[in-house]
């Protein structure tokens, strides 16, 4: 989810929810501490030199149960950190504090949004000699030729 994709979003919500892949919510007393710019400029175990940038949130859980973050609210922090940040339309990275900070994709239900999960991955499997993934076929999908049918001989 891109950054004018949320901000879209928060137009037409009364309340802001944050949802966790296992289902549950995010507090509701949460806390936006943190809207920036994360750039990574990093060499992958092939030797490519890449470049990332992705918008970041950082929610945040207090003991003041009465805080409610409201939408308006967020659409405020959100246009103030583009300006101050030159944050253009990026796709959004949430770190939420559970035993340890996790990070987020992010996406929309309706009424919620989403934590998605995400994954690492090998940027240049073609050079660490990581085979292609093969389809998985079910034998009973495979037509045999008619020179290995049960009734050919061949066998």
């Amino acid at each position: 989810m891109t950054l004018s994709e949320v901000k879209n979003k928060l137009t037409n919500l009364d309340q802001i929810a944050f949802q966790l892949p296992n289902g549950t919510l995010v507090p509701s007393h949460f806390h936006v501490t943190e809207v920036g710019k994360i750039t990574k400029h990093f060499i992958d175990c092939g030797g490519t030199v890449r470049h990332e940038e992705v918008a970041n949130f950082q929610l945040w859980n207090a003991n003041d149960y009465d805080h409610r973050l409201h939408p308006e609210k967020l659409l405020n922090i959100i246009e103030l950190s583009e300006k101050a940040l030159e944050i253009g339309d990026l796709d959004i990275e949430v770190e939420y504090q559970d035993s340890t900070i996790g990070k987020y994709g992010l996406d929309f239900d309706g009424t919620n949004f989403l934590l998605t999960t995400k994954q690492t991955d090998c940027l240049a499997k073609d050079n660490c000699g990581i085979p292609e993934e093969k389809p998985k076929v079910k034998l009973s999908e495979v037509e045999a030729s008619s020179c290995c049918s049960p009734s050919s001989g061949c066998c």
